[in-house]
């Protein structure tokens, strides 16, 4: 009796996997197609490019809190951008570090007067701070409020149609805006938002807050997480946003239609996932109306990535309490064929990879285990399941792997491929477990409701000592 009922928890556990990892597959395939046919400049954006001082202007709203280690670099890489119409606008959240002394000696700034709307709310702004030689930047010094009331003040500041969401502590291509702004251009009518490419910057060499050649990471756990991100940008956004239902546009570099952020509020407060929130809200209101958020694979910001176990455990912790919290907010709508592709295909998606799947992946590593040691379960039934998860898993890394090198090619050298290559295979043995714990551990601080970020330790853009990065 009790071998039957290991062996149905064995046949559920297997299931749950080749499900996940049969999605993935099938955004593998979605995104593939998106990059094959997708040219790789239309003939309206070569236009545009021609007559590029028309180009639509974009405020970059830039959140800070205690970013000291990088926010200089930060912003001169942004008022470097290739761009004709810009303007920076820098919200120092109540940092109780050097920010914003760093940004006021660095960019010789003064405070000064300017309008400042009252469209969606916020905590009180302390102070504007521009410098007539630097005319596109401009420094908000606020009381602190978190990330997603430092961009609603950002909102009510900018006098751009378009509006940059992105994170001080992360760098921009140069090009990063022209190729944003493009599916704009070619559909102005219908996109609403465009999300862009995040990369870990770590083992990169930086120039003046340019990323002047590209590296792999060095550190193993960086080498895993820049793998690692390749599978969840290149090929999982592309693929939702071919199908129409991009549900995530990551904070650290996100395109968006101001007047369409506005008529939802603006961003949420009260989650660590603000915004995946505002992406689902823009879905719920524009969705029925026929827009679109896509995804620019072209556009590409950097990041640092964290290189030790604690600062990224807290940071998986807390990116799934986000997407929960979100779920928990808008889960409604799942199943709801009234929300198209979103409600049918995106929402389920979240609940079986997101909601449920880490919990019935983790267990079934440890039941399965017990049941073998039990003698209810023979040794097949254990290593079906690890070797299918780890084989599925290698090949959707590979995958991405591939798509970069097909469409950015940023693998200046075969070491760099095969590098990635063990990356892809390494991390199935340990990193993807202790993911699982991570995404537990956020799941217990949902059903908490704790709110905040932790510390997050970044080395900055120059080499030095480790600062202590504290949010909330």
């Amino acid at each position: 009796m009790l071998a039957d009922i290991a062996h149905i928890i064995a046949a559920v556990v297997i299931a749950s996997g080749l499900i996940q990892n049969g999605a993935q597959f099938v955004l593998f395939f979605v995104a593939w197609g998106a990059l094959i046919k997708r040219p790789e400049e239309t003939p309206e954006t070569r236009l545009w490019r021609q007559f590029s001082p028309v180009a639509p202007g974009i405020s970059l709203l830039a959140p800070a809190y205690n970013e000291e280690a990088t926010i200089v670099e930060s912003v001169r890489s942004l008022l470097a951008l290739h761009y004709p119409n810009f303007e920076v606008i820098v919200i120092n959240d109540g940092s109780s570090d050097r920010t914003l002394e760093q940004l006021v000696r660095s960019f010789e700034l003064e405070a000064t007067v300017r309008r400042i709307g009252d469209t969606v709310n916020h905590a009180p702004i302390r102070a504007v701070y521009t410098a007539p030689h630097q005319p596109r930047l401009i420094v908000l010094d606020k009381v602190n409020g978190g990330k997603a009331d430092a961009l609603n003040a950002g909102l009510n500041a900018a006098r751009s149609d378009l509006v940059c969401s992105m994170d001080a502590d992360s760098l921009l291509e140069p090009d990063a805006l022209l190729h944003a702004v493009g599916p704009f251009v070619e559909d102005s009518e219908r996109v609403i938002a465009v999300g862009g490419s995040v990369r870990a910057v770590n083992g990169c060499r930086i120039e003046h807050g340019r990323v002047t050649d590209y590296r792999l990471p060095r550190h193993p756990l960086a080498l895993m997480q820049a793998v690692e991100y390749l599978r969840a940008f290149l090929m999982a956004r592309l693929a939702f946003a071919r199908l129409n239902m991009l549900m995530l546009i990551s904070g650290a570099f996100g395109l968006f239609r101001r007047d369409a952020v506005i008529a939802v509020g603006g961003y949420s407060h009260g989650t660590v996932g603000e915004d995946m929130e505002l992406v689902i809200k823009l879905h719920r209101r524009f969705g029925p109306e026929g827009k679109r958020i896509t995804f620019a694979p072209d556009a590409v910001c950097w990041t640092e990535v964290p290189e030790d176990l604690a600062t990224l455990g807290r940071q998986r912790a807390r990116w799934h309490r986000g997407c929960l919290e979100v779920f928990a907010r808008h889960g409604t709508i799942t199943f709801k064929p009234h929300h198209g592709a979103l409600g049918m295909i995106g929402m389920p998606y979240i609940l079986v990879s997101d909601v449920i799947g880490p919990l019935v992946e983790l267990l079934g590593y440890g039941l399965l285990i017990c049941f073998w040691l039990l003698g209810w379960l023979s040794l097949d039934w254990v290593l079906a399941l690890y070797l299918l998860t780890f084989a599925m898993g290698t090949l959707l890394s590979m995958g991405a792997i591939a798509l970069e090198e097909r469409r950015l090619r940023r693998f200046p050298t075969a070491a760099g491929m095969v590098r990635a290559a063990v990356a892809a295979v390494v991390e199935n043995f340990g990193y993807r477990q202790l993911n699982l714990f991570w995404r537990l551990h956020g799941t217990i601080q949902a059903l908490r409701h704790e709110q905040g970020w932790g510390q997050q330790r970044r080395r900055g853009f120059k080499a030095g000592p480790t600062p202590v990065r504290q949010t909330v």
